[in-house]
């Protein structure tokens, strides 16, 4: 049973399917918003869903028979328990007080595809390795928001309370800036009370939008080179102990088929020879 859930688990030709599996059941998902399509087809869109949930638990299963009883090596995986995550929030009835739970987890079943194409899952274990660098990129960025929040009251609060009324709101004003979603409004009114008032957004622009996003840039772009190499050095790591043994008796019972075949093979030529 183990052999032949990794003869299943290791074809591409699985993949592929799981692949398409989860399109197909991201599809559904879309068909279910339109109240035409449920009223008349509502009950066939719920016995595709139940057959997608009846795969994923099929595949669960076959990925943990193929490590028994190494189980680790499969709870072990921060992907492998990801995709279990989602197939036991899958269970939970789509009934009563759990309905809308349910329904976000049938939802969580599109992200699957995440854990399943592998240069997905490059990115995002580049993102989560960037979070370490990223926070001294968000605390410099803190400090250049609330020297700019503050300034930005004592400069503005009396022309344009709106937009400068507290340091809370003066705070959300620049990162309306920093998105650059009609700056030039925010920017033009204080200009009502001072020309040279333009300075003050343009080098917070220049600093919040340019400076900083780039500098996020740089330290995704960074980990994820490493990130590359390290997948690099995992393939070309040399075979553990386990590998090799497994290999070795591979090739033993190979060499014993043929063995049985080559002494079949004889003695039907002596059986000929002598008739």
């Amino acid at each position: 049973m183990k052999k032949f859930a990794q003869s299943i688990v290791k074809r591409p030709a699985f993949e592929y399917f799981i692949i398409g599996l989860i399109l197909f059941n991201a599809v559904l998902l879309g068909l279910e918003t339109s109240p035409w399509i449920m009223e008349r087809y509502g009950v066939w869109l719920l016995y595709g869903n139940h057959f997608v949930l009846a795969v994923f638990i099929l595949e669960a299963a076959l990925k943990i028979i193929a490590v028994a009883p190494r189980f680790r090596l499969y709870f072990g995986d921060g992907w492998n328990l990801f995709d279990f995550s989602i197939v036991v929030l899958s269970l939970i009835p789509a009934t009563g007080e759990y309905a809308m739970i349910a329904r976000l987890a049938r939802l969580l079943r599109v992200a699957r595809l995440l854990s399943t194409i592998p240069e997905l899952r490059l990115i995002i274990n580049t993102l989560v390795r960037s979070i370490p660098s990223m926070g001294h990129v968000l605390m410099l960025m803190s400090i250049i928001f609330y020297i700019y929040a503050v300034a930005g009251y004592h400069l503005f609060h009396e022309n344009d309370p709106t937009h400068w009324r507290n340091l809370g709101t003066s705070l959300l004003t620049l990162f309306r800036v920093v998105t650059l979603e009609d700056w030039t409004d925010v920017m033009y009114a204080a200009m009502e009370m001072h020309y040279l008032s333009w300075m003050y957004f343009v080098s917070f622009v220049v600093l919040g939008t340019f400076v900083v996003i780039n500098l996020f840039i740089a330290v995704v772009l960074n980990n994820l080179e490493e990130a590359k190499q390290e997948q690099l050095a995992e393939l070309q790591a040399p075979a553990s102990k386990d590998e090799i043994l497994r290999e070795l008796r591979q090739t033993q019972e190979a060499l014993q088929r043929l063995q049985q075949k080559l002494e079949r093979g004889s003695d039907g030529a002596t059986n000929k020879h002598d008739d």
